[in-house]
């Protein structure tokens, strides 16, 4: 990394640490993961993750389209080169500064946010993979210049990657998301299994519901294995972080298992002591990974 990035970088550190604080205040899980990168690109994870949160605020907390409408038409104007002068945009100015980052991925988790405005259940499973790469396999895309060197040839793994992570949170919430008005299991995959919406009002821990859980939980596995097949083109020093953070969200959902597939009255977390083992693990993965990039270099 050049002496001019390590001068903009720390030039601008106050507003790098404006959204380090925000990341590790809403997400412990990616905080732990992504701060063991090297500093630039830790840096460079928390001014995108700033910028999703913002995003994802403007609807499940503040409840404001507006706010959602501001953040797109601040972002047209910062492809113009037009960006107010505040941390979270001068921070990412630093960011697209020094990556290959792709715009269209920003525009395309507002769009994953616009429609949670006024949220339609998905009809099918398409429509669910759909919209989970708007709202998280868009955010593998953003991310993945950072990441890795050679991330165009693996934007497909990329995306797989965080449309995974978008249904284990899915799955993790169906009773928070109930509480507020919203399913996301698809409508084809409810009447499939015999699962109504007043079975998931009622909480009604069925052998059906059980089973569409699954359902849906195998196609996650699915999408994390796929995704996880990028790790040889990921940079060496980005690696150990981004199986981390994979593994945490994978995990929630054997916890879940292991809890009865209690989803309806809490939220189920991969607890510290979990996680030391599950770094353990990448331990060993990484030495595999290191093989494979070897052998695909030879």
């Amino acid at each position: 990394m050049t002496n001019k990035i390590v001068t903009d970088f720390r030039r601008y550190q106050a507003d790098f640490d404006y959204c380090e604080r925000i990341i590790e205040h809403h997400s412990k899980s990616f905080y732990a993961a992504f701060s063991k990168l090297p500093e630039q690109k830790a840096m460079s994870v928390y001014a995108i993750y700033a910028f999703c949160r913002r995003a994802d605020d403007a609807i499940d907390v503040e409840k404001n389209p507006e706010k959602l409408a501001e953040l797109k038409a601040q972002l047209e104007a910062f492809q113009k080169g037009e960006h107010p002068d505040e941390p979270l945009w001068r921070a990412l100015a630093v960011v697209f500064d020094h990556y290959p980052l792709d715009l269209q991925a920003f525009y395309d988790m507002l769009e994953g946010q616009r429609r949670d405005v006024q949220f339609q259940q998905p009809n099918t499973q398409q429509e669910l993979e759909e919209y989970s790469y708007y709202v998280a396999g868009s955010v593998g895309l953003m991310l993945l210049p950072i990441l890795s060197k050679d991330w165009k040839r693996i934007v497909e793994e990329a995306k797989a990657l965080g449309e995974a992570m978008q249904i284990t949170n899915i799955l993790r919430d169906i009773g928070e998301d109930e509480a507020a008005g919203r399913i996301y299991l698809p409508k084809d995959k409810m009447t499939e299994f015999g699962v109504t919406p007043e079975d998931l009002k009622a909480h009604r821990q069925t052998q059906a519901f059980i089973n569409l859980w699954e359902f849906e939980a195998k196609r996650a596995e699915e999408s994390y294995q796929k995704g996880l097949t990028m790790m040889p083109w990921i940079d060496e020093d980005c690696r150990g972080p981004l199986l981390a953070a994979s593994y945490f969200y994978r995990e929630i959902l054997q916890v879940i298992r292991e809890n009865d597939y209690q989803v309806f009255t809490q939220r189920q977390m991969v607890k510290q002591a979990r996680k030391l083992r599950i770094f353990q693990a990448i331990r060993k993965e990484l030495q595999k990974i290191d093989h494979q990039r070897e052998s695909i270099q030879t």
